[in-house]
């Protein structure tokens, strides 16, 4: 329940994020250089990140759900992969806003008219264009689409290792392949921000790193390493099979204890019993007299 509570608060942090004003770095004319790429629009558009890097991982973990019918897998891993994606986005758009860093794009949008403005005394540039642009113009350090990316798509590639088996040290190089396959397409979805001239490529990599590290942190938060001889579930499923194991030997012990108990009894009334037949019949005289006592 606190996971989910936790989870909330990430996505409110990141909405929080998202609407501050970023850093609005210095930007003077001899930089222009490199900040007057065409402004372009997105090859993978913004609605399109979170259907690749989380819906696509929860359709492959429901598939698996559906074959080996685990309820801990599907909610670690729908819980993991959440994680990973929101706590990647908290710390990239906290990192954008911090540094606010120009786009390659910059000029454009500053400046949509072609006509730089700058500040007579500090140089800096007097911005014209539309404000929404210009603010988003200020977001190109690290890349959003690239860390969104790695931090589900890395996740969905730890998953699939420890399903597969991948370290088996059988040299199955076949098994590879599922398991680069996500890495590949977020790799691909950084490139293209590239492409745009909406990121420099330090802000693509730095996104990647990012996505990454957050991704293996969350995966190894809930699942054992994928090398590892129980690395198939969750560590929850082995800590619920744990107690139940525990609860029957328990169960177990108690039912022995009690049935030696009654057995023990059994062999003492038994006992007692015999000893009294034993005395009664022993004293034929004690019997004459009880008998002549009853006359």
């Amino acid at each position: 329940m606190y996971d989910w509570i936790i989870l909330i608060l990430l996505a409110v942090t990141d909405g929080l994020l998202n609407i501050i004003e970023p850093f609005h770095r210095f930007v003077g004319k001899d930089m222009m250089t490199d900040l007057r790429y065409p402004l372009k629009g997105n090859t993978i558009p913004f609605w399109a990140v979170p259907i690749i890097a989380i819906i696509l991982p929860i359709v492959i973990f429901v598939g698996i759900y559906f074959k080996k019918k685990n309820v801990y897998d599907l909610h670690h891993a729908i819980l993991g992969l959440l994680f990973s994606v929101l706590i990647t986005a908290v710390l990239t758009d906290a990192i954008k806003d911090g540094v606010g860093r120009p786009r390659p794009d910059f000029f454009w949008r500053c400046f949509p008219d072609g006509k730089d403005v700058y500040d007579s005394v500090t140089t800096d540039v007097i911005c014209h264009g539309q404000k929404s642009v210009i603010k988003e113009g200020h977001k190109s350090f690290p890349s959003g689409h690239t860390s969104w990316s790695f931090a589900g798509l890395g996740f969905l590639a730890w998953y699939l290792a420890g399903k597969i088996n991948l370290f088996d040290r059988q040299g199955h190089v076949a098994k590879v392949c599922p398991v680069v396959a996500p890495l590949l397409l977020a790799s691909l979805i950084g490139v293209s921000r590239v492409d745009d001239y909406w990121h420099h490529w330090q802000d693509v990599f730095a996104g990647g790193l990012i996505g990454s590290v957050v991704a293996s942190f969350c995966y190894l938060q809930f699942f054992p390493p994928p090398y590892d001889v129980d690395g198939f579930w969750p560590h929850a499923y082995f800590q619920e099979l744990a107690l139940a194991q525990s609860t029957n030997q328990v169960a177990t012990n108690t039912g022995s204890f009690n049935m030696r108990r009654n057995e023990i009894e059994t062999v003492y009334v038994s006992s007692q019993s015999r000893n009294r037949i034993q005395l009664r019949d022993t004293s034929p005289i004690l019997d004459s007299m009880e008998s002549g006592l009853r006359q």
